[in-house]
């Protein structure tokens, strides 16, 4: 029989084991799944398995990433939110399924509550961009020729990315109007994109010979700040539409209940692992930012609101 006394502290001795800072002592207890709600070979997937390895590394147990796409990035960002909050399970996700679905989907979940923010790897611009054959070469030409087109179309990344919305917020800022003057995204190649930042585009496009003609003409960038990647590319902003910003995101979140220690300890090795990754996110289009957790959610609910109000405006769809 236990003296009581014993007893007492065998129960003090396992309340502690199992509080939130002994958890974040012993983290990771095992393998770490990290999710990925898109397809392998994207931005997401291969800055995802860049970090994950330098935090294998750091922390003794494997990152394994694992694809869940589907749904515009909703069924593997569910998957997370049902996951237990012990670390474990972990997600990089987007701007899409994070800051846009919700006001253009209905969720079974909410993930500005549903989950935790940990840190913002990147953000990458869209680009804008022509094909060869049009008349633009710059962004003021861009503009007098988008105006001459009555039912212009485009073509982005995916449904609920920025670049599928930032058309519209191109339009709000020309006052084009509303739909369906506004602009009709083709899945297929069409008259103007937003696609992620990528060092095929020809910044600029020249005129040239057929023969030499590429394949397509970037005029613009859509973030408030110049790209790392295409620095030569004005940005729509200094372009005569101030505040214009619809850049992509990418950052690490955890599912709701995750141990704050748990967190932090992930925010401390993810931004001390930026400088190893800069010249991959580069080579990706993308550009470090780092920061703290309450950035990160500040930035996040900044994004949601932004997109929800174009969203509702333009009365979008994911169709």
């Amino acid at each position: 029989m236990h003296h009581p006394r014993t007893w007492l502290a065998g129960i003090a001795l396992a309340a502690a084991c199992s509080s939130p800072a002994a958890m974040a002592a012993g983290y990771p207890a095992g393998p770490v799944k990290v999710v990925v709600a898109f397809s392998a070979g994207g931005t997401t997937d291969t800055l995802t398995r860049g970090v994950s390895n330098l935090l294998a590394k750091k922390l003794g147990q494997p990152f394994v990433v694992e694809n869940k796409p589907g749904a515009g990035g909703n069924i593997g960002t569910e998957y997370v939110v049902r996951a237990d909050p012990d670390g474990q399970t972990l997600i990089v996700n987007s701007v899409g399924p994070i800051a846009v679905n919700p006001s253009l989907m209905k969720l079974n979940y909410d993930p500005l509550t549903d989950l935790v923010p940990i840190v913002q790897l990147a953000t990458v611009p869209n680009v804008l961009v022509v094909p060869p054959s049009s008349p633009a070469r710059d962004f003021k030409g861009f503009l007098e020729w988008i105006k001459a087109k009555p039912h212009p179309t485009y073509c982005s990344t995916g449904v609920g990315t920025s670049s599928h919305l930032s058309s519209y917020m191109l339009m709000d800022q020309l006052g084009v109007g509303r739909r369906p003057t506004c602009p009709t995204r083709a899945p297929t190649r069409s008259t103007t994109c937003w696609p992620g930042a990528s060092t095929s585009c020809s910044p600029r496009c020249p005129r040239s010979s057929a023969r030499s003609a590429p394949a397509s003409c970037a005029l613009a960038v859509s973030t408030a700040q110049h790209s790392a990647t295409l620095p030569e590319l004005p940005t729509v902003a200094e372009s005569g539409y101030p505040g214009f910003d619809a850049g992509s995101w990418f950052g690490f979140f955890a599912p709701k209940g995750t141990p704050a220690e748990i967190v932090q300890t992930l925010n401390r090795e993810v931004n001390a692992a930026m400088p190893a990754l800069k010249t991959q996110m580069l080579n990706e289009g993308a550009e470090p930012v780092g920061g703290t957790p309450a950035q990160f959610a500040t930035f996040i609910r900044q994004e949601h609101a932004k997109w929800a109000g174009l969203v509702k405006k333009f009365d979008a769809t994911a169709n």
